[in-house]
């Protein structure tokens, strides 16, 4: 961490603990008795609770988006690039509440948390779950911090298919959604990366049917292929050029056909490693089966226009030119629903060259259109105050 904190940071921020005890009826059948939500909140809420912005994460996010836990913290939340004084969402102006999703694995209720019914971890025994039994959890959340309506949710990635079901679920809680990078619907592709990924995980010797933790052990080279794969679709084919192109490790070859003989390979690798340290195996098959499922127009028989009729807010939709994971087709598949929903959006291709993660770098480009929906939101706020 900085000698000292930035100026433009949100300083040093506590996670707080919400824990519900009227059951959960979940999309699956099934119903969670009791469950805990773990987030974090930045800025003030104001005096008419006008100003309060939800942030929605993405499969391996979490709660800290912005800020530190602590002096000694060397890396800030995941999106402090984007949350804090001055920046698109100022703190300043709204009052931010980010959380981890049920399911997730840093604190609130999930695989590797407390069954009450057996005093074991849930383990694969913890229901599936989707966006909208997310989003009903985040509304809940909602109330017991005394919010009536967002003045925006916001997400990447799969944080923007929550901002979406907000917009059909509540859709008199939420005055504005911002989907970035995002998609209405898997393509059969992701789906298919998706299925890697979880095969990975499931054929590691120590996964033991999801029931490691009562082995003491953890399949951490499955999660860390998995993690491999997916860090790639993440990226653009540009982006990993430019950063290692053909380079080496060495001077030479090795001729092994197992050595680890490009920075490619070696990037991937560490970023696997650190990944399957620090990430439940179990969360992230659940989490991929939640972007799995995902399609709102499925219950309208794949009309999307029909699935946002009933939707009352102001939608931003964002799109980077080289995302091939959520690429601008899908963005401009949700805008042209929208219009034809007779809906209010603003839509916005931002020429990038960082692939998927592009939602996460505060390229010029992309910071100033976001900050510039922002300020109109903040600008409203300040007047209904």
């Amino acid at each position: 961490m900085p000698e000292t904190i930035p100026p433009d940071s949100v300083g040093i921020v506590t996670p707080e603990m919400a824990v519900f005890d009227e059951p959960l009826h979940l999309e699956c059948g099934k119903q969670l008795d009791s469950y805990q939500l773990i987030y974090e909140t930045y800025g003030e809420l104001n005096a008419d609770r006008s100003n309060a912005v939800l942030i929605c994460h993405a499969l391996s996010g979490n709660h800290h988006v912005a800020g530190y836990h602590s002096m000694e913290d060397r890396k800030p939340g995941w999106w402090d690039s984007c949350i804090g004084p001055g920046k698109p969402i100022d703190t300043n102006r709204f009052y931010v509440v980010s959380l981890n999703n049920l399911g997730g694995c840093n604190g609130s209720t999930g695989p590797n948390t407390t069954n009450p019914a057996t005093g074991k971890p849930y383990g694969p025994d913890f229901p599936v779950v989707t966006v909208s039994d997310w989003v009903a959890s985040q509304a809940r959340l909602a109330d017991s911090l005394g919010i009536e309506c967002w003045a925006a949710v916001i997400g990447g990635s799969l944080g923007g298919m929550q901002a979406l079901q907000w917009s059909i679920q509540f859709p008199d809680r939420i005055r504005n959604a911002l989907i970035i990078a995002s998609t209405p619907k898997l393509t059969t592709q992701n789906i298919a990366f998706n299925e890697v990924a979880r095969k990975a995980i499931t054929s590691d010797p120590n996964f033991h049917d999801g029931r490691y933790y009562e082995h003491n052990t953890y399949p951490s080279k499955g999660l860390m292929l998995a993690r491999m794969v997916g860090h790639i679709t993440y990226l653009s084919d540009a982006s990993m050029g430019e950063k290692f192109g053909r380079d080496l490790r060495n001077q030479a070859f090795n001729f092994g056909l197992l050595d680890v003989e490009f920075e490619i390979e070696s990037y991937l690798h560490y970023q696997g490693e650190r990944f399957s340290k620090n990430f439940d195996a179990n969360t992230y098959l659940l989490m991929t089966r939640v972007l799995d499922y995902f399609d709102p127009a499925r219950k309208h028989g794949g009309n999307l226009a029909a699935a946002l009729k009933g939707a009352k807010c102001r939608f931003f939709v964002a799109s980077f030119t080289t995302d091939w994971r959520f690429s601008p087709e899908r963005s401009e598949e949700l805008v042209n629903a929208l219009l034809e929903a007779k809906k209010q959006v603003s839509y916005m291709e931002i020429d990038a060259p960082h692939g998927h993660d592009a939602f996460l770098i505060p390229t010029p480009r992309y910071m100033d259109v976001f900050s510039a929906y922002m300020n109109r939101i903040a600008e409203e706020t300040k007047g209904a105050s």
